[in-house]
């Protein structure tokens, strides 16, 4: 499985905080292998009320990056802090912690990850508390997936 961060206790904060809405993010790591947790604006609701066919689901089941966000995360930020995405986070509001057809999609729509150095985190967070989460990378033609233990991380808070 891809490395994350040993404590995971500020994207389970920001995700908690966005519930009953799916939450989102990027871990980045440095050319040091320091890792930095950068929650992103679920802009899903946004697009959803301007154009609801194409956008037929809200931020409850899920997300979207605001593109500028994004592109100032991916073109600014990261490389002026000389930081590469290395994983995106999201969180699933009482649907458990999979990564669905959609999330898949999205990932890899012709059958290839659009980022294939990029690994996913989706954290189940049930009645407004995280209570499982898994990472899904690609590898050898299809998404894999492992467990993550954030107990530990829940309880510095």
């Amino acid at each position: 499985p891809p490395e994350l961060p040993g404590d995971l206790g500020e994207v389970i904060a920001h995700l908690e905080s966005e519930y009953p809405n799916e939450g989102c993010g990027v871990i980045l790591r440095d050319g040091r292998g320091r890792f930095r947790i950068r929650p992103m604006k679920n802009v899903q609701d946004r697009y959803h009320a301007k154009d609801p066919v194409s956008f037929p689901r809200t931020a409850r089941t899920a997300y979207l990056f605001d593109p500028r966000e994004q592109y100032t995360v991916w073109e600014e930020e990261a490389p002026s802090r000389g930081e590469q995405v290395v994983c995106i986070f999201h969180s699933h509001a009482d649907a458990g912690a999979y990564f669905s057809a959609e999330d898949r999609e999205m990932a890899a729509p012709d059958g290839r990850p659009l980022l294939p150095d990029v690994s996913y985190l989706v954290v189940a967070v049930d009645g407004g508390r995280a209570s499982g989460a898994k990472v899904f990378w690609w590898d050898q033609g299809g998404y894999q997936e492992a467990p993550v233990r954030f107990v530990e991380a829940k309880a510095q808070r």
